[in-house]
């Protein structure tokens, strides 16, 4: 498996978001969320003795084999740091922060941080082709057999949890937990989508062989040349057709400003390419 140094800030990044949310509010809310997360929340509440950090890294060596077996090594290898990482990131928070109480006390509050929050963090890492571990694992390989979005997956694989966290810490809890997986599951198909997103442009110009050249060698893109007639005047025109992404958009955008203002340019958002030059996109 080949290092990759921006994916492995990537992923860091992403888990010290998700143990924020984890840490300062779903934790010390016993919001059990869903996951080997919210499992071993559930587990140190029974077993305070050991700490929950040690609890998360234990369950998560249950699926990781699986991981390997299922999803590949690339895939497996990368959850496997990911849950020892989270796993040490809420030790360590545990012993240079301790949480008494939470924030607040308003326990939907501390759900809809938490949760956006976590969410936010979890849809960096599965950009990035890996998990936290646990229920993760088995999302991802929901995902890959079914095509079912991830954080619907995720919905699927937890649901069981939030069940056994509303007998553990009652039904208040519990309900508030089921509602931060659906929230979650949200949440995370947003964020990815919006990782994966492309722009589709439609450009009509009297400079269109100019505008043609640039996307073909400065964007480094094809193009799709339509010919078509005007409604109104009945002239021939030609249209180019491309798909870009946000960066070369803006590239291409300040071009056609310069090489003609009154160029006509429609955009769309698609969220799934698949050929030449893209890959295959995780988001719904």
């Amino acid at each position: 498996m080949k290092f990759n140094f921006k994916r492995f800030i990537i992923i860091n990044f992403g888990l010290m978001v998700m143990t924020i949310g984890l840490y300062f509010f779903l934790m010390p809310s016993n919001l059990a969320v869903g996951g080997a997360t919210g499992l071993a929340m559930i587990l140190s509440y029974l077993i305070p003795s050991i700490p929950m950090g040690v609890i998360l890294g234990i369950l998560n060596i249950i699926l990781f084999i699986t991981a390997f077996l299922v999803l590949g090594k690339e895939f497996g290898g990368y959850t496997v740091y990911a849950s020892l990482a989270l796993s040490g990131m809420i030790g360590l928070f545990e012993l240079i922060y301790p949480m008494t109480a939470p924030f607040t006390d308003d326990l939907f509050i501390n759900l809809i941080f938490g949760i956006l929050i976590t969410g936010v963090g979890m849809g960096f890492v599965f950009n990035q082709n890996a998990s936290t571990g646990g229920t993760d694992i088995v999302a991802k390989i929901i995902n890959k057999y079914t095509n079912v979005a991830i954080g619907k997956s995720l919905l699927m694989s937890d649901f069981f949890i939030t069940l056994f966290a509303g007998f553990v810490f009652g039904a208040r809890l519990g309900m508030y937990a089921l509602l931060g997986i659906v929230i979650n599951s949200f949440v995370i198909d947003k964020m990815i989508s919006g990782f994966n997103v492309k722009i589709n442009m439609m450009i009509i110009s009297k400079e269109l062989d100019l505008i043609n050249d640039f996307i073909l060698h400065s964007a480094g893109r094809g193009t799709t040349i339509y010919h078509a007639t005007g409604g109104y005047s009945q002239d021939d025109k030609r249209i180019i057709n491309t798909i870009v992404s946000r960066s070369e958009y803006i590239k291409i955008r300040d071009y056609i400003r310069t090489v003609d203002p009154k160029a006509f340019v429609s955009i769309s958002h698609v969220t799934e390419v698949e050929g030449e030059g893209f890959t295959f996109d995780i988001g719904e």
